[in-house]
């Protein structure tokens, strides 16, 4: 008699398939860490959009939201470099984006 194999789980082998199949780009690299980087609010008011250079842009759901995130732009830089380490952007631009979140 042979024994069956108990399911393994799929979980791992998911996240090695999204992990393999993502760009190796910059701006990959921060859409899938912004949320854990920047927290759940300001991730519902503003998402990584593009990447050129080095700076990341940033489309914020109105003009505050832009102007204060500009203000924290050291500390969510700092976050990023933690959770990326030379992926990190070297800069981040914030605008009123009505596509964004």
């Amino acid at each position: 008699m042979t024994r069956r194999r108990s399911p393994r789980p799929a979980g791992e082998a998911l996240r090695s398939a999204l992990e393999s199949a993502a760009p190796k780009t910059t701006l990959a690299a921060v859409q899938a860490e912004w949320g854990l980087a920047v927290g759940d609010r300001i991730a519902a008011a503003a998402q990584p959009l593009s990447e050129q250079d080095g700076t990341v842009v940033v489309g914020c759901a109105d003009p505050v939201w832009a102007e204060e995130l500009d203000l924290m732009q050291d500390r969510l830089l700092t976050r990023l470099k933690e959770r990326l380490g030379e992926q990190a952007p070297q800069r981040l631009r914030f605008r009123a984006d009505r596509t964004g979140p």
